[in-house]
C-alpha cells in the first residue's frame, strides 16, 4: 500500500465535498452531490465579486441563479438547502476541512489564433485550493482544459502552494463535465463519466466521488491526459458535424434546393455499419464549449514533444470547421441584406428585430451567442436593432426586452436566431399586423417558421439552407 492509499484509508470515505464555481456546471453538480445520501455536506464556493457575488445569497435562500427551462433543478436545490446539506460561501479556507473538491471554472480563449487560453480564473481557483490543501484531499478539475494541464500547470501550482506532492500526499484527477443547458441534472446523472487520475490511486478516489450521483451512466476510468483529450475531442467532433451540415446548407442554397430534404434523405440510410450522425444547420454555434474546445485540442498536440505525422501545409479540418461555424452569423447578415435589396431597401436605417439572444433553445445561456456578431454587423451598417429574449434578463451593454410586440413593432426585418419554443407559435398575420409593412422580411436561422405561409402573405423569406425558397417571387 503506497503513501496516498494509506492517507485515504485513514481519512475514510468521502463525506464533505467542495465545488468551486457556481455556474452552469458547478450548481447542478453541487446539488446532486448534496442529494446523495452517502455525502454529509457540500460547500459551493463562489467569489464575492460585483458580477457574480449575488449568487451566494440566492443559493443559500434556495433560489437558482440559472434561468431558462431546467427540469427539477430549482426544486432539488430548495430541498438540499432546507436539509442543510448544501451551503454557498466565499470563504475558501473552508477547503481545509473537506475530503474532495472539484473545480468547474470557465477556460475561454482570448484569441484562438495564438492558441493561448485564458486560464487566469482557473489558476486562481487552483491556487485557492493549494493554499488550504491538506493531506488526503482529492482535487478534481472538471473544467475543459488543454491536454496536459492536469499533470502540468495544475499539479505544479497545487504542489507549490501546499508544499505537498500530488499522487503521494493528495489525489489529483480530471473528470470533465458533459452537460448541456436545458438538461443539466439529467446529463450529469445519465451520461457516462470520464475519470482520469494522475495515478491509479487518484483515479479510484475520483471514481468513488462520482459513482453515487450516476443513475444510468457509468464511470469510465483512464489517465488524466486521456480524459482531457476525450472531452476536447468529443466537442471538436460535434463542432465538425455541425460544420458539415452548415456547409451542406450553403451548398443547397447555391443549388436552389432544400437542405432539410437532403438531410432527411441522408439520415434515412440505416443499418449495420452505418454511423452517419447528421445534425441540423443553423445560424451559428454558441456556448462555452464548442466554440473553444477545438483550440484546446490543437494546443495540446502542438505542446507535445512527439512528432505529428500529418499532411504537410494542410490546415486542420477541425480549425476549418470552426471557421465555417463562425461564418454562419455573417451568412445570416448576407441573407438579410439580399432580402432588403429584393424590395429596394438597404440595411442603413432599417429596423432589425432579433428574436433570441441565448445561443440555445429555452435557455438564458448567452455565452458566445451567434446573435452578437450578427447584431454587430447590422449596427456597423447603420441599421436600428432591437433584441427580444424571453429568458435573458440582461447582457452587458445591450438592451434586451421580453416584450415581443415592442421589439417586432415597425420592424423591416424579423430574424430568428434562437429556437425558443414561443417563436414556433408566431403567425404570419400577427407579425404582419405588428410590423405594419406590406413586405416584412423574415430571416430564419433555425427553421422556426413554415416559409410558404409567410411568402403567400407578402413576406420576403430567407432561410438557412432553403435554396428552394430563398429566391421566391415577392407577392
Amino acid at each position: 500500500m503506497n503513501k496516498l492509499e494509506l492517507l485515504l484509508k485513514e481519512r475514510g470515505q468521502i463525506k464533505k465535498i467542495g465545488v468551486i464555481g457556481m455556474g452552469y456546471v458547478g450548481i447542478p453538480s453541487a446539488i446532486l452531490f448534496a442529494d446523495a445520501p452517502c455525502f454529509n455536506k457540500v460547500l459551493g464556493f463562489q467569489r464575492n465579486s460585483k458580477s457574480s457575488g449575488y449568487k451566494i445569497d440566492m443559493l443559500n435562500r434556495g433560489e437558482c441563479p440559472l434561468k431558462g427551462e431546467e427540469p427539477n433543478l430549482e426544486d432539488l436545490l430548495a430541498r438540499v438547502i432546507k436539509a442543510g446539506k448544501l451551503e454557498c460561501t466565499h470563504d475558501f479556507s473552508e477547503i481545509s476541512g473537506l475530503d474532495a473538491v472539484t473545480l468547474a471554472i470557465q477556460t475561454p480563449f482570448a484569441n484562438p489564433k495564438d492558441l493561448e487560453p485564458d486560464f487566469s480564473a482557473l489558476i486562481d481557483g487552483i491556487r485557492n485550493v493549494g493554499k488550504y490543501l491538506r493531506p488526503g484531499l482529492l482535487v478534481v478539475l472538471e473544467s475543459t482544459i488543454t491536454p496536459g494541464t492536469t499533470e502540468g500547470i495544475a499539479k505544479q501550482i497545487l504542489e507549490d502552494e501546499s508544499d505537498l506532492k500530488a499522487g503521494e500526499d493528495f489525489a489529483l484527477a480530471h473528470a470533465p463535465e458533459r452537460v448541456m443547458v436545458g438538461r443539466l441534472l439529467k446529463n450529469i446523472r445519465e451520461h457516462d463519466r470520464i475519470v482520469g487520475g494522475i495515478n491509479e490511486t487518484s483515479t479510484r478516489r475520483a471514481v468513488e466521488l462520482y459513482s453515487p450521483v450516476l443513475t444510468t451512466g457509468k464511470v469510465i476510468p483512464m489517465s488524466a491526459t486521456a480524459a482531457e483529450v476525450t472531452k476536447t475531442a468529443e466537442n471538436t467532433f460535434r463542432d465538425l458535424q455541425i460544420a458539415a451540415i452548415n456547409q451542406l446548407a450553403l451548398y443547397c442554397e447555391a443549388m436552389s434546393i432544400n437542405v432539410y430534404d437532403v438531410r432527411e434523405g441522408v439520415d434515412s440510410l440505416k443499418g449495420e455499419g452505418i454511423t452517419r450522425a447528421v445534425l441540423w444547420p443553423g445560424a451559428g454555434v454558441g456556448g462555452h464549449c464548442l466554440t473553444k474546445d477545438t483550440y484546446h485540442l490543437e494546443r495540446g498536440v502542438k505542446m507535445g514533444n512527439s512528432h505529428l505525422d500529418y499532411p504537410e501545409y494542410t490546415d486542420s479540418i477541425y480549425i476549418l470547421a470552426r471557421k465555417i461555424n463562425d461564418f454562419m452569423p455573417t451568412h445570416m447578415y448576407n441573407l438579410t441584406t439580399a432580402a432588403l435589396e429584393k424590395i429596394g431597401k438597404r440595411m442603413k436605417g432599417s429596423k432589425i428585430a432579433i428574436l433570441g439572444w441565448a445561443f440555445t433553445r429555452d435557455s438564458d445561456d448567452t455565452r458566445n451567442t451567434p446573435s452578437e456578431p450578427y447584431r454587430n454587423l447590422c449596427l456597423k451598417a447603420e441599421a436600428k436593432v432591437m433584441v427580444h429574449d424571453p429568458y435573458v434578463i440582461n447582457y452587458p451593454g445591450i438592451e434586451i426586452s421580453d416584450d415581443l410586440k415592442k421589439v417586432v413593432m415597425d420592424a423591416d426585418v424579423v430574424v430568428f436566431l434562437a429556437e425558443h419554443s414561443e417563436y414556433f407559435n408566431l403567425k404570419a398575420d400577427w407579425i404582419k399586423k405588428v410590423t405594419g409593412k406590406e413586405n416584412t422580411i423574415v430571416v430564419d436561422g433555425r427553421n422556426v417558421i413554415e416559409p410558404d405561409d409567410f411568402i403567400s402573405k407578402g413576406f420576403v423569406y430567407k432561410g438557412i439552407g432553403r435554396g428552394d425558397k430563398n429566391e421566391h417571387v415577392v407577392v
